[in-house]
């Protein structure tokens, strides 16, 4: 093929030569929207990615902040990223703009859930789970069956990683994989488990490329499958959906219900993945003047903030605080505990 005159392909030349793709196919990406949720392991490596080949706007939605573990596998931060204390999502926007000026880049600092979800999902093409909890993925999958939007699971712990691409109508569904979001402590975690960065890079790359084959035009080349690889022990393993949704039994596909994105299921409490720590959100956010705050804590610990958080330093604890009210209890898995921690130092 001829190399495109169009000054603003010509960065993705060696990618249209791809003769699935071509220049129609870039051109669709371009002008299309994609929303990942979560931008630490798998959804850092989504959105580089994807900023890379040129999807037209990202929608990332973070609710953490970065630390220094977190750089074994999450590509798109460094060193400086941690000691700027900035959350993901901003740390992820700066560094993705730098990458692709061509592309639109939303950041938001938050936890998905019920009551935000249908905002942040607003006109997107595409959802590509960068989560680390099924409560979250469930949630997304009521959201993307009921709205016809294609969304990818994704999933890893250890040197394994899943991955499957719902076509609402047209696919298996996340719930008629399983009908249940798995109980607390039945899963492993990557506390437990570790977590191979290479997994992370297989598993992301995997749902990437099932994002740009939908967002190209290219649908037909979707997987229908699970796909489940294990890079320690060298195995692959594709585990066929048709006959999950061929049996008719899923509320979900079905159009019955959709008890995550109603309301009906998910809590407002978190055990953080690998970290010792417990988020706390609420149903109705606040609007925290970071700076009073500060303010008020500065006796009580040490106090750094920006216009993104504020970080309390005390005893054994660190407590994180966005402006929505929501936190971050460093220093305890324990829930009840956290609590007391954020009423005794934040208010009830």
């Amino acid at each position: 093929m001829n190399e495109s005159t169009d000054p603003g392909l010509a960065r993705y030349s060696r990618q249209m030569r791809f003769a699935p793709l071509g220049e129609a196919g870039q051109r669709r990406l371009s002008q299309s929207t994609a929303l990942i949720c979560g931008c630490g392991a798998l959804g850092s490596v989504l959105a580089n990615t994807l900023a890379r080949a040129g999807v037209g706007r990202l929608r990332i939605v973070d609710r953490d902040f970065l630390e220094l573990n977190n750089l074994q596998r999450q590509v798109l931060y460094d060193e400086a990223d941690v000691e700027s204390g900035l959350p993901k999502a901003i740390a992820a926007r700066n560094r993705l703009r730098r990458i692709n000026s061509l592309i639109e880049v939303d950041a938001h600092v938050a936890d998905v859930d019920a009551d935000n979800l249908s905002a942040l999902a607003a006109g997107v093409d595409m959802i590509l789970d960068g989560t680390d909890n099924f409560e979250t993925r469930f949630l997304l999958n009521d959201f993307a069956v009921k709205n016809g939007v294609p969304w990818v699971y994704g999933g890893c712990i250890g040197a394994e990683g899943q991955s499957m691409t719902i076509l609402p109508g047209e696919t298996a569904c996340l719930r008629c994989l399983m009908r249940d979001a798995p109980p607390p402590g039945a899963t492993m975690t990557c506390d437990a488990a570790g977590i191979l960065g290479t997994a992370i890079n297989v598993i992301a790359s995997i749902e990437a490329t099932e994002a740009i084959k939908v967002l190209s035009g290219n649908r037909e080349a979707v997987s229908r499958v699970l796909t489940i690889i294990d890079l320690w022990d060298n195995r692959v393993r594709q585990v066929k959906l048709d006959s999950l949704r061929e049996q008719h039994d899923c509320p979900t596909c079905n159009g019955l219900e959709y008890p995550w994105l109603d309301g009906q299921r998910g809590s407002h409490t978190a055990v953080l993945c690998g970290r010792n720590a417990v988020q706390l959100s609420f149903p109705e956010p606040s609007e925290l003047s970071l700076a009073a705050l500060a303010d008020k804590l500065a006796h009580v610990g040490e106090v750094r903030h920006n216009p993104h958080l504020l970080r309390l330093l005390v005893d054994d604890y660190q407590l994180t605080i966005f402006p929505d009210g929501r936190a971050i209890i460093g220093g305890t898995e324990d829930i009840a505990e956290a609590k007391t921690l954020y009423a005794k130092y934040i208010g009830a």
